[in-house]
């Protein structure tokens, strides 16, 4: 039986919301299956409406697909979108990076550089799942930073889709170490607000995690056979 997870009242949206996401970034509901919202209400202790309303958001925020006929459907992406996909979140994160580096206010940078230390502490005990959480909370920060509504808007829509392969990633020591390393040149571009190298470490960075992707790709380690198994209908 699925284990029941208590959620309060006041908060019961945004808590079904994050924990839907949770099980699509970490592979608890893998790339290509169903969410079956039966078993979905019984693990998170919750009636259709609000789980309902979760997927929705979801779908527009592009982690999940709605297909005629099959219900709500986990994302899953060939090495052609992968591509695709990098080559504009590159650019995006460059230009995020460029724009915060000039515009970031001490506030704003204080709190990266917190963000920066409390993922490190998370690095260290190999907690993947929380290191990952507070990675994207940087990654954000540092889009947010940039000013730019349409710039973060877009960066959102696109890079959404690619959340559970980027998570994926770090589940390689050493790419985990390097991903760890360029997070701590991001912070030095930014303290000494130099726009140009911080583009240019945001913009590797991306290629570096693209690069990764498609190795598990190519390696048949992204969709295991039995993806359609997991919450089956």
């Amino acid at each position: 039986m699925a284990e029941i997870i208590e959620l309060s009242r006041s908060s019961l949206h945004d808590q079904v919301l994050a924990r839907l996401r949770t099980m699509l970034v970490e592979g608890t509901i893998p790339p290509g299956s169903k969410l079956n919202e039966r078993e979905l209400c019984a693990r998170l202790g919750v009636s259709r409406t609000p789980l309902r309303e979760a997927i929705k958001l979801l779908a527009l925020g592009g982690m999940v697909d709605l297909l005629p006929n099959r219900g709500a459907i986990a994302v899953k992406l060939t090495e052609a979108d992968v591509i695709n996909t990098f080559e504009v979140l590159a650019a995006l994160e460059g230009l995020s990076g460029e724009l915060a580096a000039k515009r970031i206010t001490d506030e704003e940078r204080a709190e990266i550089r917190a963000l920066h230390y409390d993922m490190m502490a998370s690095f260290e005990r190999r907690d993947l799942s929380c290191y990952y959480r507070i990675n994207a909370q940087i990654h954000t920060a540092l889009n947010t930073a940039a000013g730019n509504p349409v710039l973060t808007s877009t960066y959102q829509a696109i890079n959404s889709r690619v959340q559970s392969l980027r998570f994926r990633t770090n589940q390689n020591e050493k790419k985990w170490k390097r991903a760890m390393n360029e997070h701590s040149l991001m912070l030095e571009a930014l303290d000494a607000r130099d726009s140009d190298r911080l583009r240019a470490i945001l913009t590797e960075h991306m290629q570096n995690k693209r690069d990764s992707i498609l190795e598990l790709f190519r390696a048949g380690q992204v969709y295991p056979d039995n993806t359609e198994a997991a919450l089956k209908a």
